[in-house]
């Protein structure tokens, strides 16, 4: 069979897996370059700025080198705003979804950035633009920062439902086509091992298809209870950070309603040692059982589920960065995100018995 060939099978494979058509699969793994990456003029974005909300913007600097499309925007006639010209394949609805999260936080008092504006979304260049106050800020402290984290999360996901807040979420959404419900991280990173399974060496094989059906197999946290999620806490200080009033939780892409478990359970995945090998950090479970259960009790069945929802995002990481280091030529190194599988198995544990007690 040709190249071209096997990549066609692949495509047929993915669309039968993830309930496609042939067309929307070949699109789901043919345009995903388009899809995630994004690096617009930071120059071009200050004069859109100036000219839309009628501010003295002067720089744009961005703030990640993994997220480009976001910039701290300095102004001399007022306080840094904070502008995510999102990728062009994100729907300005979506981004009107962020701000509607935004404004339902600030309703309820919530610790997070603010919106700068009222009409606080614009288009430019074909992109949808969100701009929020730019918190000064520090990061978290190291041991104190889980609990912290953990303080944030419960507090949101104690949160009453609201009708402007239904949007599902919880996926980190890199690529725009796979927002919503957890199960979308999943869906997404089968997409991301497909594109490349006519690259995957003869030797790889084997290990590939394990890291591929573990994909298809893992729990999605579906049927649990749900709660207004942030989706990527974890990530301090892109996500969290100590400002003047003190932690808030910022990038809220992510956010949406779905199971409040995978929200938790990525958290508590983050609380391990990393050498010489990944292990469990007791202290540092118990600290956020003890900052969560503040404001919610988890159930039994969440319990239970617990060790088979915290793989959700570390796989979902796992295959952005098979897909990356195979497509640049690199040796893949992160297998850590995954193994060894008796560290979930123990941190569950561990999760659960602070839980009962």
């Amino acid at each position: 069979m040709t190249k071209d060939g096997s990549f066609k099978k692949v495509v047929r494979r993915h669309a039968a897996e993830t309930g496609q058509r042939y067309t929307e699969a070949l699109t789901d793994l043919s345009g995903l370059d388009d899809r995630i990456y994004h690096e617009p003029d930071g120059d071009r974005l200050v004069a859109h700025l100036r000219g839309h909300y009628g501010i003295d913007a002067v720089a744009a600097t961005k703030l990640s080198v993994h997220k480009t499309y976001v910039f701290r925007i300095d102004r001399t006639d007022g306080p840094p705003w904070m502008a995510r010209a999102f990728p062009p394949a994100r729907p300005r609805s979506d981004v009107e979804g962020d701000a509607a999260v935004l404004r339902f936080l600030a309703r309820h008092d919530y610790p997070a950035e603010r919106l700068a504006a009222d009409d606080a979304v614009s288009d430019f260049d074909g992109s949808a633009v969100l701009v929020t106050e730019y918190i000064e800020h520090q990061p978290l402290p190291a041991e104190k920062g889980f609990a912290i984290m953990a303080d944030l999360l419960g507090r949101l996901h104690a949160l009453p439902s609201d009708d402007s807040v239904s949007r599902p979420g919880g996926a980190s959404g890199e690529d725009a086509r796979r927002m919503g419900t957890p199960r979308q991280d999943l869906l997404a990173g089968l997409a991301f091992l497909d594109v490349v399974d006519t690259k995957v060496a003869a030797a790889d094989r084997e290990r590939f298809q394990q890291l591929r059906d573990q994909v298809r197999s893992a729990d999605d946290g579906d049927g649990l209870p749900e709660a207004l999620l942030h989706g990527n806490l974890l990530h301090a200080p892109d996500h969290a950070v100590i400002g003047p009033n003190g932690p808030a939780a910022i990038n809220w892409k992510a956010s949406g309603r779905g199971p409040r478990l995978s929200d938790l359970a990525y958290l508590l995945w983050g609380t391990g040692n990393w050498a010489p090998t990944r292990s469990t950090n007791t202290e540092r479970v118990e600290a956020v059982v003890a900052a969560y259960r503040k404001h919610v009790e988890l159930t039994d069945e969440e319990l239970d589920r617990l060790e088979g929802v915290m793989f959700i995002r570390p796989l979902y990481l796992v295959c952005i960065g098979y897909r990356r280091d195979l497509l640049n030529g690199d040796s893949f190194n992160e297998w850590a995100f995954i193994e060894p599988p008796a560290y979930f198995t123990t941190t569950a544990a561990a999760t659960r018995a602070a839980f009962r007690r």
